[in-house]
């Protein structure tokens, strides 16, 4: 759910912020029906997942989340944290945020054809929504949990959860910046050892 981190952290070549970004919609072993390149950024995206998952900051931030939330913790925790990287752009990318978004976009939209079709209406509605800059703001996070709301068991859970990261805001901050500084290492020495 973390899509502006996934683009952030796969760095400069545009398959594999593609293949980071459309990462959740491709299922099963790799490289399946997608091209090599992409299904690298695919592979990407999984990697960044699972060390995520596994961080001691990520895991500090899901027990941050209330109980009654807590199933949906770690999906909390990502968009909480694509709202922190997106609220500090400035000291994370040398691009402005709005001019970096529209990049994404572009690139999406270039190699859409290449990925699932069950993609293609979400990726759509990002770009035309804007969804990456929008993480900006309170209000934007608010709108992301009203969206996944309408796609979970207990809609209930995700509606106003955005106030768990206004609660706890500086923990959560804490613990991001402390995830984002490891997470970038790791993300550079995959790129760097993972060839096509």
């Amino acid at each position: 759910m973390n899509f502006l981190a996934h683009a952030l952290l796969s760095g400069n070549e545009s398959h594999l912020i593609v293949g980071g970004v459309a990462g959740d919609w491709v299922k099963g072993p790799l490289p399946g029906s997608l091209p090599a390149d992409l299904a690298r950024g695919v592979a990407l995206h999984r990697a960044i997942d699972h060390y995520a998952e596994t961080h001691p900051a990520f895991c500090r931030s899901r027990g941050r989340v209330s109980k009654p939330r807590k199933r949906y913790a770690g999906i909390l925790v990502d968009i909480f944290y694509d709202h922190l990287l997106a609220r500090d752009w400035e000291n994370v990318h040398h691009r402005p945020l709005h001019d970096y978004c529209a990049q994404v976009y572009e690139m999406i939209a270039a190699r859409l054809d290449d990925l699932p079709p069950d993609a293609h209406h979400a990726l759509q509605l990002m770009a035309s929504q804007d969804w990456l800059s929008s993480y900006a703001t309170i209000e934007g996070i608010a709108d992301v949990m009203r969206r996944m709301a309408r796609r979970v068991r207990h809609p209930e859970m995700m509606e106003h959860s955005e106030q768990e990261l206004v609660e706890h805001f500086e923990g959560f901050s804490e613990d991001y910046r402390e995830w984002l500084a490891d997470i970038t290492v790791f993300c550079r020495e995959w790129r760097e050892r993972t060839e096509l």
